[in-house]
């Protein structure tokens, strides 16, 4: 199947849903265990549980934050080589992160335009995937 706007978001199930709704139950279900356990001996682990509820959802969302950061990063330097070997430079430093994530799904035939188009009408990375035609997919994306 070929990419395209419509699809190119990626989800993994397991991770995004199963994983998520998971994590919920088990800080839900530990801050139900704590209410209940008001006033008795199993206060303290009761209390432990629900910190490393909380700790678990943390750590759930960090470890997505962090992997799209590290991901941003691969991104710019991609296509600043991208933009080097076609023209001899670095991407314009008017681009910001999120323009340069949309140009990366342009083919060479329109990526200049689309880069101009998004530093003079500010485009966001929506727009600027939006407006791709022939479309470069990316399917090593996290």
């Amino acid at each position: 199947m070929s990419q395209n706007y419509s699809n190119h978001r990626r989800l993994v199930p397991m991770y995004h849903y199963v994983s998520f709704l998971l994590a919920v139950a088990i800080l839900i279900g530990s801050i139900v265990n704590l209410v209940h356990s008001m006033g008795t001996e199993g206060l303290y682990s009761a209390s432990l549980l629900v910190a490393m509820s909380f700790l678990f959802i943390s750590l759930f969302f960090f470890a997505r934050i962090f992997a799209l950061k590290a991901q941003d990063r691969a991104i710019r330097a991609e296509e600043n080589l991208r933009n080097y070997v076609r023209h001899g430079a670095l991407l314009d430093p008017k681009l910001d992160i999120r323009q340069i994530i949309g140009l990366r799904f342009a083919a060479d035939d329109e990526y200049d335009g689309l880069a101009k188009r998004a530093i003079s009408e500010n485009l966001s990375e929506t727009d600027i995937k939006k407006a791709i035609k022939n479309w470069r997919p990316d399917t090593y994306r996290t």
